[in-house]
């Protein structure tokens, strides 16, 4: 008995507390799903309807696989073929720039972390400086310069400024710093190992989380990247993915009355849109492992 007198003014005084955090953590959850989920599932049902479907009929529901196979001959009969020349532009763009970012940002953050030199402290604060700069205030500058050595209209005025990724620079730089033992590579100098030794043989193999999420998110943004393959690319076959939603946007007759034959209904536009996000979203289902992996290195001490 006198247990249960006992539980019982504890049990009244949890229970407020218990269904205050259920009910904050169910206003959470709807927010998330009103505004995040509920637009990616209107995006998706909108690409398996028809237009009238998709202006009068539940914005919910679903339409047919016949629209949905309709609309993909309508999009991929538009310019012969247009949207699969600008994914294969967006992955050929991507994937050169994402071997040449592996390649310079992974050493520069190793000798960021590793080694001492005069100027590193300028060039890391410089580094950081230009990680938070936002992306459209350098397409100027970097137009000036692709024009002066006469690149412009080229696959290589897309890749040479995806490829410098300061931001993959400083990521690499803070995982060396918290994750790999100095020790370990100390160890290495004193058995011998010269420094490109030490970097191939120890800590290259010790990086491959930070690898993954550099890579992973220099991919992102690079095939997210609208406004400098805008400027630096005139022709349409040359465009990525992105730009090219972009003038199929513009091919609309709701958003732009001026459309001649060739016209997107909305539907198709949505289509478009999945089909432009599936390649990240393959991405980061192969590689999310070694992104958790790399997202937590260095938060543990042994």
């Amino acid at each position: 008995m006198s247990r249960s007198r006992h539980r019982g003014p504890r049990q009244r005084t949890r229970r407020p507390e218990h269904m205050t955090s259920r009910l904050l953590a169910g206003s959470v959850l709807t927010v998330f799903v009103v505004f995040f989920v509920l637009p990616v599932l209107w995006l998706l049902l909108a690409a398996t309807k028809t237009d009238q479907q998709l202006v009068h009929d539940n914005p919910l529901s679903f339409g047919s696989w016949h629209a949905l196979k309709a609309n993909w001959h309508a999009l991929t009969g538009f310019q012969d073929n247009a949207i699969l020349v600008w994914l294969g532009n967006s992955a050929v763009y991507a994937s050169i720039s994402l071997v040449i970012t592996l390649c310079l940002a992974i050493p520069a953050g190793y000798a960021l972390a590793m080694t001492e030199f005069r100027g590193r402290h300028t060039l890391l604060i410089t580094t950081l400086v230009v990680m938070l700069m936002p992306n459209a205030t350098l397409v100027v500058p970097l137009f000036l310069e692709i024009n002066a050595v006469r690149l412009i209209g080229t696959m290589w005025s897309i890749i040479l400024p995806y490829s410098f990724y300061p931001f993959g620079v400083y990521l690499t730089y803070i995982y060396f710093t918290t994750a790999v033992p100095k020790d370990l590579l100390a160890a290495a100098r004193i058995d011998g190992c010269s420094e490109f030794g030490v970097f191939r043989h120890v800590a290259l193999p010790l990086a491959t989380p930070v690898i993954a999420l550099v890579g992973f998110f220099s991919f992102v943004a690079n095939w997210t990247n609208y406004f400098l393959p805008y400027v630096m690319l005139p022709e349409s076959d040359q465009m990525p993915i992105q730009v090219g939603v972009g003038s199929l946007l513009s091919n609309v007759p709701s958003f732009n009355p001026t459309v001649g034959t060739l016209a997107i209904q909305r539907p198709q536009l949505a289509l478009a849109t999945l089909v432009a996000i599936t390649p990240v979203l393959v991405v980061f289902l192969f590689a999310q492992r070694f992104l958790v992996s790399g997202m937590l290195a260095g938060a543990t001490k042994e």
